[in-house]
């Protein structure tokens, strides 16, 4: 598998204008903000947005038929829990919106890495059986989506008979699922049944040490090949390396500073809420063991919010950047998620001056190095 190929660049939507350094300002949902960020993402080149998901934040499936609607290109990432519908009613809200957005709905599967978050929608169940579920779920929404049925279902979590759907993905296409975790549940799940599997941004060795456990778990389940791997980042860049750092400083700064706007954005658990998701403490420990790591990979935003996952940084000049993100090619990586502080801002930012390095990098490699990386 060669990561030069088809590298995917991913970015975030938001359906307000808020971040951790940003309180929220008027209603929670700007149709007209959703919209511009939307058509940055677009006009920047990347490939899909997620819209992500909590028990409080706008409900994603109305959220990307709105930016379905107002876009043409920009493929739609949409963050979805299982366990909050049933599965019969997801495969036809995605088929759905795959017709009307024809054919650019994918799937971000979030089993849920926190007790206090999952019962407010009323999930009790522990982490283990959350997975189970998951599977059972996934075992689901690919029969119902990739065959006419019926179907026909008795498992621990989900039962049905003679379910025929009528919408399935738009011209019969494949609907991609993406998958995370990091934990042996997760890596057993994702093995199976994801298209890409999402890390959060940890060190080039932990990294290399996540994508040998799915790919062991891959040979486990005997699929013939491991699901591509994505790598999620809070890219914090300048023109230059200190401008950028001067930056990265100012940023912590205002989310130490401000823990109630920090909470606010994350929209998920209370900052003295015990840690439960193995993805979290990794990222902690990766922090406790020095704020700055390979190139430039920059931990500290990590702790300062450690209850609202992913906050880890690459800090530099544009260039620098992208040969971090180069750096993780290098080891088996297919893509990245990038999102910035500034949403909005740093999506245009991006696409103007990040995105076209990144490309031209992969460009070149692909066309000067012929040996495949594994």
């Amino acid at each position: 598998m060669n990561p030069y190929d088809d590298f995917e660049i991913l970015g975030m939507l938001f359906a307000a204008d808020y971040s951790e350094i940003r309180p929220k300002r008027g209603e929670p949902i700007d149709p007209e903000f959703a919209v511009r960020i939307a058509r940055a993402h677009e006009e920047g080149g990347f490939d899909r947005a997620l819209l992500g998901y909590g028990s409080m934040t706008p409900e994603t499936t109305q959220f990307a038929a709105h930016v379905a609607a107002n876009t043409e290109r920009l493929g739609l990432l949409i963050a979805h829990r299982p366990g909050v519908v049933h599965p019969t009613l997801a495969s036809r809200l995605f088929a759905t919106l795959d017709h009307f957005s024809k054919g650019r709905v994918a799937l971000n599967i979030v089993s849920g890495g926190n007790q206090v978050e999952l019962q407010r929608e009323g999930d009790y169940l522990e982490h283990d059986a959350r997975y189970a579920r998951t599977d059972e779920y996934l075992q689901i929404l690919r029969a119902c989506w990739d065959t006419p049925g019926p179907h026909s279902f008795d498992g621990s979590y989900y039962r049905f008979e003679g379910f025929t759907p009528v919408a399935r993905p738009y011209q019969d296409r494949h609907l991609e699922l993406f998958f995370g975790g990091s934990s042996p549940a997760a890596y057993s799940v994702g093995a199976k049944h994801a298209d890409t599997y999402m890390l959060w941004g940890e060190p080039l060795k932990q990294t290399g040490d996540q994508i040998s456990a799915v790919t062991e778990q891959t040979e486990h389940v005997g699929r013939d090949r491991r699901p591509r791997m994505s790598v999620s980042f809070r890219p914090i860049v300048a023109k230059t390396d200190d401008e950028a750092w001067e930056r990265a400083h100012r940023i912590l700064d205002i989310m130490v500073a401000d823990r109630a706007t920090t909470v606010g954005a994350s929209q998920l658990v209370a900052a003295d809420t015990k840690l439960e998701n193995i993805g979290s403490q990794r990222l902690l420990e990766v922090a406790a063991e020095g704020e700055v790591h390979d190139r430039c990979l920059w931990t500290p935003s990590n702790p300062a919010i450690s209850y609202s996952g992913n906050h880890t940084a690459l800090v530099g000049s544009y260039e620098t950047v992208a040969a971090a993100i180069l750096d993780y090619a290098e080891i088996g990586v297919n893509g990245v998620l990038i999102r910035g502080y500034e949403p909005l801002e740093d999506a245009i930012d991006y696409g103007e001056n990040l995105l076209p390095l990144i490309r031209e990098e992969l460009a070149h490699r692909k066309a000067t190095r012929s040996t495949p990386v594994s």
